[in-house]
């Protein structure tokens, strides 16, 4: 693995808006680290977002970082929307708000000084990174039941 680090993230949700969960596998050339969370009422994006927030708060070397995720959502928004959504003061080409703004700031802050390669995968297509993270994210929704 060279020492990088590999995240796999994804977020699920009944219903859209509706509960929703995010799983994520963290895994390095030593270990793995298995998270995930939900929240009672959220979307999609919002879970795939976090999946990917949560995994990077939890690296603290500069190592190469890979993140693999189903989310073309948050691929493109971090590498291609983000620089003109700051410009234009968190407004989109069509001048509405940038949904989930509070979640892309984030985001932006714990991408800043990182090597990070962004790689998407279809979901559900056989990446064991993948379909681990979604097992993670469906059973943190699951899991929510019984609170």
């Amino acid at each position: 693995m060279n020492n990088k680090i590999k995240l796999y993230t994804d977020g699920a949700c009944k219903g859209n808006p509706g509960i929703g969960g995010w799983g994520v596998l963290v895994k390095t050339e030593n270990q793995h680290k298995e998270l995930s969370g939900f929240s009672k009422s959220t979307t999609n994006n919002r879970m795939e977002l976090m999946a990917v927030i949560e995994g990077l708060k939890t690296i603290e070397s500069d190592e190469e970082i890979i993140i693999t995720t189903d989310s073309q959502y948050v691929k493109n928004g971090i590498n291609l929307w983000i620089k003109n959504w700051k410009k234009n003061g968190w407004k989109t080409a069509s001048k509405k708000p940038v949904k989930n703004k509070d979640l892309w700031i984030k985001l932006d802050s714990l991408v800043q000084n990182k090597s990070i390669v962004w790689k998407w995968v279809k979901g559900h297509s056989g990446n064991p990174g993948n379909e681990k993270a979604d097992q993670l994210a469906n059973k943190a929704i699951k899991g929510s039941y019984e609170i």
